[in-house]
């Protein structure tokens, strides 16, 4: 019994002995991943079809087939949209609301083409262009007016200074000439001769306040017409503008067409009438013959 007992304890230390070396030679076993962390399942986003201004303008339609109370009341009232009875009148907004669920989270961007009373008045991109090109058309046009109105006085303050100063050089001269008459028979002489007269006309003052002479209003009739031309193609551009941009520009703009047209017009037929005038009144003269035929 003994010796079997030895035996197989001599046998377990020579299996021991052998495997210890090839134990040694396997590589280290590699650590275990750690376990990993599971985490809440992220919910798909929804991927909108359309724009939310494709989705409210398709609103706006929508309330455009329904009465006009129905969207004031809905913005008013935000709280309608989830009254199913309310919205069971109307089918067509019930089945466009079940399609677009956002709607009713934001009433105040889907509803803001309804206008209320109690609202501002509504501006749209093409107002809001419209307002800025007209306050800088009234920028440019004071400026402009100023600015005509302040070198209107400069030339006039020029033309008054230059005036004094001939006068003035006139009235030396005439006063030289006559210190040299010794009696008044000489002077009555000389005024009898061509020179005389022209000297009395050069006088600085007038001897005599005739009428004044009314001259032909040819330059007048031709800058009547070219104003009424000018004023009535820019009315008639305006209104050819108006056919092609938003309602709300377009209104002002026709107006502003058919009173340049009016304006332009108007100046045409002052033109006509100053001719017609004009011819009667004889001072409409023709050019002579010998001009007209290059003589």
């Amino acid at each position: 019994m003994n010796a079997i007992f030895f035996r197989r304890l001599m046998i377990l230390l020579m299996a021991a002995v052998l495997a210890a070396p090839m134990m040694a030679q396997q590589p280290p076993a590699s650590p275990a991943p750690p376990p990993a962390v599971t985490t809440g399942a992220i919910p798909p986003v929804p991927v909108i079809a359309t724009d939310s201004s494709e989705t409210r303008q398709q609103l706006h339609d929508v309330l455009g087939s329904l009465p006009p109370q129905v969207g004031k009341t809905l913005k008013l009232d935000p709280t309608l949209w989830a009254n199913q009875s309310y919205l069971a009148n109307y089918p067509t907004l019930a089945a466009f609301v079940a399609a677009h669920p956002e709607v009713p989270h934001s009433p105040a961007y889907f509803l803001e083409n309804v206008w209320i009373p109690s609202d501002p008045a509504p501006e749209t991109n093409s107002y809001r262009i419209w307002n800025s090109m007209m306050e800088t058309i009234s920028i440019f046009t004071a400026i402009l007016t100023f600015s005509g109105i302040f070198a209107w006085l400069i030339k006039t303050l020029i033309d008054h200074r230059r005036w004094s100063r001939v006068s003035r050089i006139q009235a030396e001269v005439h006063n030289k000439l006559l210190d040299r008459f010794a009696s008044n028979d000489e002077l009555l002489k000389y005024i009898e001769t061509p020179a005389g007269r022209h000297f009395l006309e050069s006088a600085p003052i007038p001897l005599e306040a005739g009428p004044r002479a009314v001259a032909a209003p040819i330059g007048r009739v031709l800058w009547s017409v070219q104003v009424g031309i000018v004023v009535a193609a820019a009315g008639i551009g305006l209104r050819l503008v108006s056919w092609n941009v938003d309602k709300d520009v377009a209104q002002p703009m026709a107006a502003f067409g058919t009173l340049g047209i009016a304006i332009g017009g108007g100046f045409i037929v002052a033109a006509a009438v100053s001719f017609v005038l004009s011819r009667k009144l004889g001072l409409w003269q023709p050019a002579h013959p010998e001009a007209s035929s290059g003589e």
